[in-house]
């Protein structure tokens, strides 16, 4: 069924990645037709070999598509995600704009792979940061059901596209060379320094970034008794999330019992040797796919409390490897336009 393919906004960061896990993955289909706004149409894209031409992104593109993976702005997913499915073709949508929309599935395929029978033409994948931490959630809340969650965010300049890794990179060259660099991508200076907000206040002090961790979550694991206290940070690192998550589950769980569990799971490596240094970072996980776990113990303020630390980088897993996941899934099961 899904014999015809687009990638919307295939010149993006996102969207390269997307085409590298559609050959790695070997997704079967007939044609792959490359979109982006009018100002990146015409631009070439190589892919298996073969230079292809990118269309600008208009209604009349989707008449004969079937299937679109698709990372945009949240303006641009508002205005043609309608087009695609008024013309039979699903669309799997990285942007924030569709994922609270009750009729629209929030999907990461490792939790809740079963919510993708539920699409009406648009599934949406979940912001970066939720990604990497539903999946970690995910054996201990089978195993113990979790009750409480508490996550410090450590996310990179990659989150907020070209400009900040940009910025990170002039900003530290100016910071070594004694030179100012008023900021741009950011509302402060990003080298050597934390910034404790991401987004715009939303919620009792909380931030948008925040507030998205916690609905989020919730609408994946379709349980809002869980209670979610983030804090999302904007660290001077060039790509890759790392979160410091401490879950209190209903059952006890041992700091062993937990590893094994992580051990088990899909999608999850741990690397989980303090004596040795040996733990998720950054620098090690940038490129990888999946998520990392390490420094899993038992959490001494609860006492059911397990904590742990959790890298993933955010371009892959959390946005372009996670909808090339929906869609492969798509494909094999051959899931119809509702």
């Amino acid at each position: 069924m899904y014999k015809h393919l687009a990638i919307v906004g295939a010149t993006g960061a996102v969207g390269k990645i997307v085409l590298q896990q559609l050959e790695a993955q070997e997704i079967p289909f007939e044609s792959l037709t490359f979109l982006a706004s009018k100002r990146s149409a015409g631009q070439k894209i190589e892919f298996k070999g073969k230079e292809h031409t990118v269309q600008e992104l208009v209604p009349e593109v989707f008449d004969n598509l079937d299937l679109a993976i698709a990372s945009t702005p949240d303006e641009v997913a508002a205005e043609f995600v309608p087009w695609a499915r008024e013309r039979n073709c699903l669309v799997v949508d990285e942007s924030g704009y569709w994922r609270m929309d009750p009729a629209v599935p929030l999907v990461v395929p490792e939790v809740n792979p079963e919510a993708i029978l539920e699409h009406q033409g648009v599934i949406a994948s979940p912001n970066c940061s939720t990604t990497q931490m539903v999946v970690a959630m995910k054996p201990l809340h089978e195993a113990a059901e979790i009750k409480r969650v508490i996550v410090a965010t450590y996310q990179s300049t990659s989150g907020a596209g070209v400009a900040g890794q940009d910025e990170l990179q002039e900003g530290s060259q100016a910071a070594l060379e004694g030179k100012d660099h008023p900021p741009s991508a950011f509302a402060h200076p990003i080298a050597f320094n934390l910034i404790p907000q991401i987004g715009s206040e939303k919620y009792q002090g909380f931030t948008s970034e925040e507030m998205k961790m916690v609905y989020e979550t919730h609408k994946i694991f379709g349980d809002d008794t869980i209670r979610i206290s983030p804090t999302c940070v904007r660290a001077p690192v060039t790509n890759c999330h790392s979160e410091s998550i401490v879950v209190e589950t209903k059952k006890k769980l041992s700091a062993d019992e937990a590893r094994k569990l992580f051990e088990q799971a899909e999608g999850i490596t741990v690397c989980d040797n303090l004596s040795e240094g040996e733990y998720p970072m950054p620098l090690d996980c940038d490129g990888k796919e999946g998520v990392f776990v390490g420094r899993i113990r038992e959490d001494l303020a609860f006492e059911n409390g397990i904590a742990f630390w959790c890298v993933s980088d955010n371009l892959r897993k959390g946005a372009a490897s996670n909808a090339v996941q929906i869609a492969k899934q798509l494909i094999s099961q051959q899931v119809k336009l509702s």
